[in-house]
């Protein structure tokens, strides 16, 4: 699949500005130790052809020979594919050391386009598979996968990841998992949710309180608010604050102009003083500092890309400038873009290394002994109404 050289040329141009090459490092918050038939599980999940690859760099860095990236360049998700597309170019060509021979290949968004696009790329000599974008069609490879070319799927249907393949998303589930994780580390066990009710909203706040129970902690109860100006909930909330055991935190699973509305609220029923975490989705409809100044000390998850430098990665300021791919909404998906190279780059080293991380544009990344990447995000929060940065640990 070719791409206009103009695009490719402005990626190129800005890959230049950057100095020096991605690392992988241990996280500063190490993982959990993993038991020895975790490792067992990771040295039977895959393998790696060490006859047709270079050896690894020190850092373990090893990219395949010939990369095959599956993605929906024409259907209803081709906006999404160009962002994440240009993001991974973006990331590719900002790499100094020896890069594979990288062809694309349209899924078409559809299960049949998705293995026609994997087949054909088996068949073309592809020693590395990426994609593909949709769920549907992540099941359907999945399906079908043939043992010897390793796949990085970028999202996470229903079909675990079977042998010699992983799954790298952004899925709602991740960020309520991770949420969970962050108020149990604070110490909190009963916690509020409310959420907006929407696909995104249930999976992360079904996740969370998942999560939530292997800490010890539970979900004392779940508030809808399903309106862009919700009515006033205060007693409804003062209720729950007061009742027996009380509430150690509240999760927020909302849009940006819902969570303003709520958040005096909140501090009317005493709430503002407990832990405040919420999705990514706090940022939606958000920009105007006077306005957000009510969500001030509310704590989200967000792409390290646009708040700290990113090694391997343009400024994303000027990028956003020449690139529409990577402005607003594509910010996401080309940070996300990014890390699917970083983790082609470096697949073999993450898979078979628990330890192992690489901190990418979407947060610290490492792969679990079954295949799911798994992303520690970096903490935010506003400040006068501001997104400031709270780093990895929140």
């Amino acid at each position: 699949m070719r791409h206009s050289s103009k695009r490719i040329f402005a990626l190129a141009l800005l890959a230049t500005l950057v100095a020096g090459c991605s690392t992988v490092t241990v996280a500063p918050t190490a993982p959990p130790a993993e038991a020895p038939e975790d490792t067992t599980l990771r040295n039977a999940h895959w393998q790696f052809d060490d006859s047709i690859r270079p050896p690894a760099e020190r850092d373990g860095y090893r990219p395949p020979l010939k990369l095959a990236v599956l993605l929906p360049l024409s259907g209803d998700l081709a906006t999404a594919a160009a962002s994440v597309r240009d993001g991974l170019l973006a990331a590719y060509y900002g790499e100094r050391r020896t890069r594979p021979e990288i062809r694309f290949y349209d899924t078409a968004n559809s299960s049949g386009g998705a293995i026609a696009a994997y087949n054909r790329a088996v068949a073309d000599g592809a020693d590395q598979v990426l994609g593909p974008l949709g769920r549907d069609g992540v099941d359907a490879v999945f399906r079908n996968v043939q043992p010897g070319v390793p796949v990085l799927a970028l999202n996470r249907g229903t079909v675990a990841p079977p042998f010699n393949s992983a799954s790298f998303s952004l899925a709602p589930e991740d960020e309520g998992s991770s949420a969970a994780d962050h108020v149990a580390s604070l110490g909190a066990k009963r916690v509020l949710v409310l959420s907006s009710g929407d696909d995104y909203a249930r999976r992360s706040a079904s996740a969370f309180a998942t999560q939530l129970t292997t800490h010890g902690g539970s979900v004392v109860q779940t508030l809808a608010v399903v309106s862009d100006e919700p009515a006033d909930m205060t007693p409804l909330l003062q209720s729950v604050a007061t009742r027996d055991g009380g509430i150690d935190a509240v999760f927020i699973a909302l849009r940006g102009n819902q969570a303003r509305a709520i958040a005096p609220q909140l501090a009317a029923a005493g709430l503002s003083y407990k832990p405040r975490v919420a999705t990514s989705q706090l940022l939606s409809g958000t920009g105007k500092a006077e306005e957000d100044r009510v969500l001030d000390g509310i704590k989200f998850p967000t792409e390290r890309w646009g708040l700290v430098q990113v090694n391997g990665l343009p400024n994303a300021a000027e990028t956003q400038k020449s690139l529409p791919t990577a402005h607003g909404p594509g910010a996401k998906l080309f940070a996300f873009g990014a890390d699917a190279w970083l983790l082609t780059a470096y697949l073999q080293h993450l898979a078979l290394t628990p330890e192992a991380t690489v901190e990418g544009a979407t947060g610290a990344l490492r792969i679990g002994p079954e295949g799911n990447v798994l992303r520690t995000p970096l903490w935010s929060t506003f400040s006068n109404g501001y997104v400031v940065s709270l780093g990895a640990g929140g």
